[in-house]
């Protein structure tokens, strides 16, 4: 290689494609990271939602104990007494206020 331009060209040359390499590894490399990153994150809110919803219900478990379920039963295809179910209706409604006077006592 005597000739200096036609040397420069080649070194130039090979350094550009180094660089290239070098920034294509990088880039990949910054990517993947990022992928595992979302991947982290994603997994880490998974595992959070999981740990909410199974508090949530234990302590519905908890808050629930003890205390009596009102069961709706459809009516049957016979007309009943308007008057009973009027009553009935108003007795739960005692009752629901009843439970709810209760917590407001005791939340306070």
């Amino acid at each position: 290689m005597s000739n200096p331009l036609v040397h420069a060209f080649f070194v130039g040359r090979a350094a550009a494609e180094i660089v290239s390499e070098k920034l294509e590894n990088a880039l990949t490399d910054a990517l993947s990271e990022l992928g595992k990153f979302d991947a982290e994150a994603r997994e880490q809110l998974r595992q959070f939602t999981e740990q909410v919803t199974e508090r949530a219900e234990r302590e519905m478990e908890v808050a629930t104990v003890g205390r009596s379920t009102t069961e709706i039963v459809p009516q049957s295809s016979q007309p009943a007494d308007l008057q009973a179910t009027i009553d009935d209706m108003r007795a739960e409604i005692a009752l629901l206020r009843a439970e709810l006077q209760r917590y407001r006592s005791n939340s306070l």
